[in-house]
């Protein structure tokens, strides 16, 4: 949970307040539902504590809640315990009394936890929405954290697998600038006294003066720059035009379409099983799926509200793989749409790992050539004036 300084108007009257809440959206929602109109909102950054407070527990949470309800208490016991235990944190206490609340006004869980979006995600307010009225929330929160550990373990293994890259470039690029500001200017000194010079010893004279009479303002350009990358990789812009040069390579294209498909149609499977009817579950698992996924999907949904079948409308979409429109038809056989849609999603896990090492067993000494040849590079010509002035002697 996080303070925010908040200028509010409420009963004529302007006031100042300090309001604890989980993101500016959710502290704003909740004043203007009680009645007030917001002025100004900012976070207040206490003196000695970082501007975050400890990200709420959500996993934890809910495998505790589960165990609670197994053991025979109702949902309201069980929440109240967990709010009262002696290690549970200011902030955990916090948004567990606000589902409380609510809940005390009559309102399900489900109701509950939509009112604080910023911790309770979507998926998991629909899949407990689906299972009120049946008894099942115990077996639903466990199928959601299943998922969750899932979900969680494929994108580790996708960072995994992006780290070793990051750490080559990195060192190669460090590698650069320490010959460039270190080696190259002492290097140079060879060929001051000479009156004729190659090209490559006169670039690094005057490489070398120019550090010589501005190498602070170059410094600071160089961290500028670094700095200035660092920033532009974080905002979303530059992610998602990053997404679009990448869905663009072949190879990754299609581990990115498997990685996709993969977790679409396991959050498909988890809202089946809880009770959620097809059409509803095709519809906010596709919120996951890749901007340029869902238009496709738009398109699909129009038609199964016609009363089409799933799987021959998914393929004709491109929405499946071979496997998984056989197994979409088993499943609509069957009656078991959302047990195949699992198996789906674990039988293109195992296609999504061996895409992934392939990759990185092409990727990594390419790369590694790559920099090493750069670095090669700027070595050689390090010594080409030596060579070109050993021929000239001759």
């Amino acid at each position: 949970m996080e303070e925010f300084r908040v200028h509010l108007l409420a009963n004529g009257k302007v006031a100042e307040q300090t309001v604890e809440g989980v993101d500016e959206t959710e502290v704003r929602a909740r004043l203007t539902a009680a009645g007030g109109v917001v002025l100004g909102i900012r976070r207040n950054a206490r003196f000695g504590r970082g501007a975050r407070a400890p990200k709420f527990a959500l996993a934890l949470f809910l495998q505790e809640l589960s165990t609670l309800l197994d053991a025979g208490l109702v949902l309201i016991e069980a929440l109240e315990a967990l709010r009262d235990k002696t290690d549970a944190s200011k902030s955990a206490k916090h948004v567990i009394d606000r589902i409380l609340a609510v809940m005390y006004e009559g309102q399900p869980l489900s109701k509950a936890l939509a009112r604080q979006p910023g911790v309770f995600p979507q998926l998991l307010v629909a899949t407990v929405e689906s299972s009120e009225g049946s008894g099942q929330l115990p077996v639903v929160l466990k199928r959601y954290q299943q998922y969750e550990v899932r979900i969680e373990q494929i994108r580790k293994r996708v960072t995994g697998a992006l780290i070793y890259p990051a750490v080559v470039i990195s060192v190669g690029l460090g590698i650069l600038l320490f010959m460039a500001f270190f080696v190259i200017p002492r290097f140079s000194a060879v060929f001051e006294s000479l009156s004729t010079l190659p090209a490559t010893a006169q670039a690094m004279l005057w490489w070398a003066k120019l550090l010589d009479e501005n190498g602070m303002l170059v410094g600071a350009m160089v961290v500028m720059s670094i700095v200035g990358a660092v920033m532009a990789v974080r905002l979303p812009s530059t992610r998602r035009a990053a997404q679009r040069l990448m869905w663009r390579i072949p190879k990754v294209r299609d581990i990115g379409a498997i990685f996709a498909l993969t977790r679409f149609y396991r959050t498909v499977g988890l809202l089946i099983a809880g009770g959620t009817p097809v059409i509803v579950a095709l519809e906010l698992a596709g919120k996951i799926l890749p901007e340029h996924f869902r238009p496709r999907l738009a398109a699909a949904l129009t038609e199964l509200r016609a009363g089409r079948q799933v799987a021959a409308v998914l393929s004709n979409h491109a929405l499946t793989t071979s496997v998984a429109e056989r197994l979409l038809r088993v499943g609509e056989q069957s009656g078991d749409l959302g047990g195949m849609c699992e198996h789906i999603a674990q039988f293109h896990d195992s296609a999504l790992d061996r895409s992934i090492e392939m990759l990185s067993k092409v990727f990594e000494p390419v790369l590694m050539l790559a920099v090493g040849a750069t670095v090669g590079a700027v070595v050689l010509l390090l010594y080409m004036p030596i060579f070109e002035l050993a021929g000239s002697i001759r």
